[in-house]
């Protein structure tokens, strides 16, 4: 979700009147400097190129439901996760709520809110992304991601 207004301390109830819209994020991690370095997770997030965000912004009146959105991501042209915003653990509504009582959330701040079942950390056996790779990855409504993985810089 992407903040539209200047939120603190807002309501769940309030909280998607601060919602400018939504995008794809593609939740990039970089799992041996996340868990050899220490196991923090921003450590594997944070890199240049990762978490690409569009192709666009869709503005919040343009979205009938966020709670019911059918998300996907393909690696060399196979399934390897499907979902839906139903599944989320918390709304978008609880997320901008809760997050607000933290940080000013200012217009423009994205919040990202992780991804649907499949990664490769946790698949048997584990499958991670090496140079090559072909990720195509999109939400319904909110457009779709194409992208090939580079060598990481030693």
């Amino acid at each position: 979700m992407v903040i539209g207004t200047r939120a603190q301390y807002v309501s769940e109830e309030d909280a998607l009147k601060f919602v400018a819209g939504y995008c794809v994020v593609n939740d990039v991690s970089e799992r041996a400097c996340q868990f050899e370095m220490g196991s923090q997770w921003d450590k594997g997030k944070g890199f240049d190129t990762f978490g690409p965000v569009g192709p666009f912004l869709v503005t919040r009146d343009e979205i009938f439901d966020v709670q019911d959105l059918d998300l996907y991501l393909e690696l060399n042209g196979k399934r390897m996760q499907t979902g839906n915003t139903a599944n989320m653990v918390f709304t978008v509504a609880q997320i901008v709520s809760y997050v607000s009582r933290f940080m000013t959330l200012e217009p423009g701040d994205i919040i990202t809110t992780g991804t649907p079942p499949g990664v490769g950390m946790g698949r048997t056996p584990q499958r991670f992304l090496k140079k090559g790779d072909k990720l195509r990855l999109g939400i319904a409504g909110l457009g779709e991601q194409q992208a090939e993985v580079v060598a990481f810089p030693k």
